[in-house]
């Protein structure tokens, strides 16, 4: 949008087209009839475009049967928002944005008045560099067969936590004082604090600090202690300091502050 805006600043009435109401469309026809660049992009948008307008007159039937079948003839999934900038966006995801705008601003006297951005002889260049480094990224979305589902992040484990912390301290018939100043005779009971406590350590430090951040967190990730055990679900972090890197891998009972049974 902030690039269309850039491009339509004070656009010439002829390079804008008299009848036509996008007047980015217009812009683009025009350059490509001498850039081929350009006329590559008006090629492609054009095609997006009777995709679009085809996937519109279908019925719902055939398209939900279409979706089910065959998976060679997908046409794209546009939103309104990619319709309306489809021009730019198209050109971006080309990677040709950068090299069409340069080529606007190297010709801007054919369609722009003196006062517009990209004839500026210092805004026009800079926002042709600008547009080198978006139109170096690859915008892909990978999809799996799980993606509707999502790793919890870590402030959601801290808070599954917190919540988990409350409740047990509400149950316990031994609540602990404000202070912690009592003493436990029981080994079992201050083993199962400091379990505890480690894991309530720890889980507050997948939060970003001064001292660390967290880099990479996956949840249940498998780990086999011995090649007689089962395989132990776990969280597993990255964590950067300033002078090393950290790999932590915490089972989910220690992460819930409770090891049960279990050695």
């Amino acid at each position: 949008g902030v690039v269309e805006a850039c491009l339509l600043h004070m656009l010439k009435r002829r390079a804008a087209g008299f009848l036509r109401t996008d007047k980015v469309a217009a812009l683009f026809a025009k350059i490509g009839k001498t850039y081929a660049i350009a006329g590559d992009i008006c090629k492609k948008v054009q095609e997006l475009q009777q995709q679009v307008e085809s996937r519109k007159n279908q019925p719902n039937g055939q398209e939900s049967l279409k979706r089910q079948g065959s998976t060679t003839s997908k046409t794209p999934v546009l939103t309104p928002q990619a319709i309306k900038h489809i021009w730019v966006r198209t050109a971006l995801i080309e990677k040709v944005l950068d090299k069409i705008v340069q080529y606007i601003v190297d010709n801007c006297s054919k369609y722009y008045e003196k006062e517009a951005l990209l004839a500026d002889p210092v805004c026009g260049p800079i926002l042709a560099s600008l547009l080198v480094g978006p139109c170096a990224l690859e915008y892909t979305k990978l999809k799996t067969t799980d993606h509707y589902w999502t790793d919890p992040s870590a402030d959601e484990l801290v808070q599954r936590h917190r919540i988990h912390g409350v409740h047990g301290r509400q149950d316990s018939p031994s609540k602990r004082p404000a202070l912690g100043i009592r003493k436990r005779h029981s080994s079992g009971s201050a083993s199962e604090d400091r379990f505890a406590a480690s894991a309530r350590e720890y889980v507050e430090s997948l939060h970003q600090n001064s001292r660390t951040h967290l880099l990479y967190g996956k949840n249940n990730v498998l780990v086999q202690p011995k090649d007689d055990l089962e395989a132990i679900p776990g969280y597993l972090s990255l964590h950067q300091s300033a002078d090393s890197l950290t790999l932590k891998w915490t089972p989910n009972q220690l992460m819930n502050g409770t090891l049960g049974d279990s050695e």
